[in-house]
């Protein structure tokens, strides 16, 4: 007996040790070269308004994101330009909490363009732009690359997709995808976040918002559209929102530069 309980224990440590060094070397590690600085510095409007220091804090975090992810093109060829404007995308709402790690998702999924919610490219009913996945596709993300560059190349839009599914991992971190972020809300903005919310839910309902209507769904789509918002026009929901504008900057822990 005690004979098969060594044996058992000799081929759990065996599978570990291999499942280990499979896992080491199934990731490349991500080494940001100046062609790709030069991608952030003309397309993603928040590292090129940060200072020396942070922008090397940036790259740094982005190249350990990316380091530890693999990116999968699905009927699209994956280049340089797609990894860096992920990269970017998750780096970019947790930028102020320097100990943030994503521990829900190991795969990016890049289909060439929108898709339905069970997963096709073609035929009618693809509205989908990106998605977490859940059940058995828990630990992945599907993103559209055409939304994913147009969310970066777009200048006055306030949408980008891939920082709107980003700010889904998050909320869904706590534990419930319900647009309350508990690992990053401190406890005296909960309060006043729902009400907030809520009022502006029903205002997008009402028809009286200019935030986009997608955001009144439910609670978690009203924060992820709101934070596409605040990351991609800060000067406009400052202007037009600046009580929403006020609650995420404390949520997210930084002002969100307004000079564009």
């Amino acid at each position: 007996m005690m004979k098969i309980i060594v044996l058992l224990i000799f081929i759990a440590v065996l599978f570990w040790f291999f499942r280990s060094l499979f896992s080491k070397r199934k990731h490349k590690t991500w080494i940001l070269s100046d062609t790709h600085r030069q991608v952030l510095e003309e397309q993603v409007f928040f590292y090129s308004r940060l200072s020396a220091e942070d922008k090397a804090s940036f790259e740094a975090r982005m190249e350990e994101f990316l380091s530890g992810i693999t990116i999968t093109g699905v009927n699209t060829t994956v280049e340089d330009l797609d990894r860096v404007l992920i990269g970017a995308s998750a780096i970019i709402p947790i930028f102020s909490f320097p100990n943030w790690a994503y521990t829900d998702i190991n795969e990016v999924l890049l289909y060439p363009d929108n898709f339905s919610e069970d997963f096709r490219q073609e035929g009618g009913d693809r509205a989908v732009l990106g998605m977490v996945g859940s059940g058995a596709m828990q630990g992945t993300m599907i993103l559209s690359q055409h939304e994913l560059r147009k969310g970066f190349s777009n200048k006055t839009d306030k949408s980008n997709t891939a920082i709107h599914e980003f700010v889904h991992l998050i909320d869904k971190s706590d534990g419930a995808t319900d647009g309350l972020p508990e690992n990053i809300i401190r406890h005296q903005y909960v309060v006043p976040w729902l009400n907030l919310m809520h009022e502006n839910i029903k205002t997008i309902r009402s028809g009286r918002s200019d935030i986009n209507p997608y955001g009144s769904t439910n609670e978690a789509e009203f924060f992820a559209v709101v934070s596409e918002y605040f990351f991609e026009r800060p000067d406009l929901l400052h202007r037009k929102h600046p009580e929403l504008y006020s609650l995420l900057e404390q949520i997210f822990g930084k002002k969100a530069d307004l000079a564009r």
